[in-house]
């Protein structure tokens, strides 16, 4: 029977919540009208019901399935039970395998109060302490109303997880009490986040409680996408691949952050050649790209890399060489991209961003000695805001406006094809080059190269060029590791 369940109970209320797996919110809503004696001719009426409408899906299970308004209260939302009621969306990848589609959103970040010190007195605490986890599976081919409810979980976060998320709660009011709301980035933090509202987040700057008062963008307190992947294939599906923890005994991260631990494992190894790190973990010494990488799972702990925590707060793990003249040679390279989609995207809303806004990346800097190279330095490393949100987005824009506007080949008398595409020296911190194994271009005066299919992909305008991806320039790169 609909709302037959026990708000002081958090068995009960699970128990009346299992019983929306396999269901889809219209059948939710078909239920709650019935109940009221609402026809169903009303119910294909009511704009309510429009399967294609953008409400909250979170605020439709509250009314319509669990019998409360939905309201701002920062307490949990069975309060009695201290449970939260948190929905989120699953993907399905190419593969068929499913994905968290979203991180979690936790509850907003005021800059109108004091912050609060105090994790286990915040509202985050009080939101995550036990979520009622609803897991439904996304589909924009169909409308709204129609996806499915899969999974209906309670969770709380485990031990050691707590305590990053308690780590990252301190780094998050720190830097608000600091007076430097407008510098946060969901990349500062591993598990807990501070994320914007997407497209709408350039239009919701409010002044800071601290410091000179400057503007800064709303933020919600979130579990980060990459975090809640791991919960769902974890703790939902138990399906996960087994990761090796860096950290076993959580108790060590009550007495030390988490990065500085692992940069302390790094550093005991300053002054190592890679040839003998090779030799002091039973490597072979094969001087490929993946030997520099691989030496620093070594070192944190782990024997292959698939390191759990890193996993889980999307710790990308980079190995920097520089030259005995202090250069960096090469620059840094990230996912290939799709034209169309670029095109299609706004910055808040793309790839891009989203890569830099939520990837934390781990820096092990090896230097030429001879031969050899020599470990150097470790840092953990994130996108500063003001990069990201300034010169990154000009770099961006200005390649996305070109491949909109269509982009102009030209080739050579030796046959040589060359685009008026912006280049490294067009901006400090990105640029775009080719990331493929051969060049590849179908264009409009008919002239075809390469093997389009494999090497490249459709621009806007019906041409194909060598599919490409964004770079971190080397003298950016060096300008962070100083």
């Amino acid at each position: 029977m609909l709302f037959d369940y026990d708000r002081t109970s958090a068995d009960s209320i699970l128990g009346y919540a299992k019983k929306l797996e396999g269901r889809t919110f219209l059948d939710i809503r078909k239920d709650y009208l019935s109940h009221m004696g609402i026809s169903d001719e009303e119910i294909l009426s009511d704009d309510a019901g429009d399967a294609r409408a953008k409400g909250q899906l979170g605020n439709f299970l509250e009314e319509y399935y669990f019998g409360y308004k939905p309201n701002g209260d920062q307490a949990a939302d069975f309060q009695e039970a201290g449970v939260e009621l948190k929905q989120t969306c699953v993907d399905v990848k190419k593969d068929g395998s499913l994905t968290a589609g979203e991180r979690l959103s936790v509850t907003n970040i005021s800059y109108e109060e004091p912050v609060e010190a105090d994790f286990y007195r915040s509202h985050v605490w009080e939101k995550i302490r036990l979520i009622l986890l609803v897991h439904y599976l996304r589909d924009k081919a169909v409308p709204r109303m129609l996806y499915r409810i899969l999974y209906v979980n309670l969770f709380t976060p485990p031990a050691g997880d707590l305590a990053i998320i308690i780590d990252d709660y301190r780094k998050i009011v720190d830097k608000i009490a600091a007076g430097k709301a407008h510098e946060l980035s969901e990349s500062d933090t591993l598990y807990l986040g501070a994320c914007t509202k997407g497209a709408t987040a350039e239009k919701s700057l409010r002044p800071q409680y601290y410091g000179d008062h400057t503007p800064a963008k709303k933020r919600n307190f979130c579990l980060k996408r990459q975090y809640m992947d791991y919960i769902l294939h974890t703790y939902i599906l138990r399906d996960a691949v087994p990761y090796e923890k860096v950290i076993p005994d959580s108790d060590a991260l009550k007495e030390q952050p988490f990065e500085e631990i692992i940069t302390e494992r790094i550093s005991r190894h300053f002054g190592q050649s890679d040839r003998e790190l090779c030799a002091e973990y039973g490597r072979e010494y094969n001087n490929n790209k993946a030997q520099w990488i691989d030496l620093a799972y070594r070192m944190v702990g782990i024997k292959g890399n698939h390191a759990e925590e890193f996993v889980k707060a999307n710790v990308v793990v980079k190995a920097i060489r520089l030259e005995e003249n202090g250069a960096m040679r090469e620059s840094m390279s990230f996912p290939a991209f799709q034209f169309l989609d670029l095109a299609s995207q706004e910055w808040e809303e793309s790839d891009l961003y989203a890569y830099f806004s939520e990837t934390k990346f781990l820096f092990v800097v090896y230097k030429r000695q001879g031969s050899e190279y020599v470990l150097r330095s470790a840092r953990f490393w994130n996108m500063p805001a003001a990069d990201l949100e300034d010169t990154v987005r000009e770099g961006w824009e200005a390649v996305r406006r070109v491949i909109r506007e269509g982009v102009r080949f030209r080739v050579s008398p030796n046959g040589t094809i060359s685009n008026n595409l912006p280049g490294k020296g067009d901006n400090r911190i990105i640029h775009i080059r080719p990331h493929a194994a051969k060049a590849a271009y179908r264009l409009a005066n008919g002239i075809v190269r390469g093997n389009v299919e494999r090497d490249a992909n459709p621009l806007p305008d019906g041409q194909w060029m060598t599919t490409q991806s964004f770079w971190i320039n080397n003298s950016y790169i060096l300008e962070q590791l100083t």
